[in-house]
């Protein structure tokens, strides 16, 4: 089920976007089939299977691709791919014999996804780094933080996830497109700074016309505006209002009972910090929830700033089942959504256990090719690397 059901992915374990670009395809329909290392090694934050909530919705199985025989089972699952997805430093591919020139030499068609930070070239392609350092140098995070403060760490939600698995889902699905048409594959280079680059485009734009200014906090999105913020409530919780637009900022001002006139002209930075002092002052004196029922049904872009344990009784959340439960842990939903091709609810995280990987397997290959394989013992590479169930 899904709009992408019907298309395979082989993706070879690896930490950071890699992953999130995966499930990002399983959760929309894809075949997506895991492999994963024989020897373990640190991918991330260590947490039990069950919470490695973006491993969901994968088949997997565990080969040793240091073994000859491990690589050639390897190359058998990319002979059937639709497309590939690697999260790997330049050249260690290639140092397997799993590079792009060997893969699509199998497989013609093969769409080859690599992700990495800096890309596949340049000074630092081959240097260790993470989110943090991929966005630092793209003017993202000098432009993130309140006036006079260090810049602030947008987690790695800018880096990792919208530069860099987006991206990558994004090029994975434009050239298995343009697949259809040529029947030729083609390498996708993924770099986190390339897509958060692609996602400044905007205010790069805003730079050049004279409309930004480089000083944090400064900016009418940045927190400089005070129409554009978030501020303390009488019981220590924080609400957030983003009334840009005129007429909205007017409805807040009615909301909370400030007159007009004390902020005359919203865009005139002179008068921002006056602003904000009233703002500030006008929230401290109810809770959140009380401002919450006072913005009820207005237009004066409000909106509670939640914590992750709230968000799921939020009616908004709640009346679209953004939170969903796959296995007794509640997470986010798959999306975007679809009128039709509604896809099913994802599988919980799955490990590589023998029955696992030899059902991943025959779903992959169907039970005719997978018969031939384990005849000529090509199947014996799984059967090494996994301990009995």
């Amino acid at each position: 089920m899904g709009p992408l059901d019907g298309l395979k992915i082989v993706e070879f374990a690896a930490a950071g976007p890699a992953p999130m670009c995966a499930m990002l395809l399983a959760d929309l329909g894809a075949t997506v089939l895991r492999i994963d290392r024989a020897v373990a090694v640190e991918l991330g934050t260590k947490r039990p299977l069950k919470f490695d909530l973006v491993q969901r919705g994968r088949h997997v199985i565990t080969l040793d691709l240091k073994e000859k025989e491990g690589v050639a089972l390897a190359l058998e699952v990319i002979s059937e791919a639709d497309a590939l997805i690697e999260g790997f430093r330049p050249g260690v591919m290639e140092r397997l014999g799993l590079g792009p020139d060997i893969c699509m030499a199998r497989n013609p068609r093969l769409v080859y996804g690599r992700m990495t930070g800096w890309g596949q070239d340049g000074p630092l392609a081959r240097t260790a780094a993470h989110d943090l350092n991929y966005i630092a140098i793209t003017g993202a995070l000098h432009s993130i933080g309140r006036v006079d403060q260090p810049p602030s760490i947008p987690l790695n939600l800018l880096g990792d996830y919208a530069g860099g698995s987006l991206y990558l889902a994004f090029g994975i699905l434009a050239a298995i497109h343009e697949t259809s048409h040529s029947s030729k594959g083609q390498v996708v280079d993924a770099a986190i700074v390339d897509g958060v680059m692609s996602l400044m485009t905007g205010l790069y734009g805003s730079l050049a016309a004279g409309l930004w200014q480089l000083k944090r906090g400064t900016n009418v999105m940045d927190s400089g505006a005070p129409f554009y913020n978030v501020y303390e409530c009488a019981d220590g919780k924080w609400i957030s209002v983003a009334p840009v637009e005129k007429r909205f900022f007017n409805e807040l001002l009615g909301c909370i009972g400030i007159d007009l006139m004390e902020i005359p002209d919203r865009m005139d930075r002179s008068g921002w910090a006056n602003a904000h002092k009233l703002l500030a002052a006008k929230f401290r004196t109810r809770t959140r929830e009380e401002w919450c029922d006072v913005f009820e049904g207005t237009d004066a872009c409000f909106a509670p700033v939640l914590s992750m344990s709230e968000v799921s009784q939020h009616p908004q959340i709640v009346a679209r089942k953004v939170m969903i439960d796959i296995d007794g842990v509640s997470q986010p939903a798959p999306a975007p959504r679809f009128g039709r091709t509604v896809p099913s609810m994802p599988a919980a995280p799955r490990s590589a256990t023998r029955a696992e990987a030899m059902a991943s397997l025959q779903l992959w290959f169907g039970v005719a090719r997978l018969g031939e394989l384990a005849k000529a013992g090509t199947l014996d590479a799984v059967m090494a690397s996994v301990a009995k169930d």
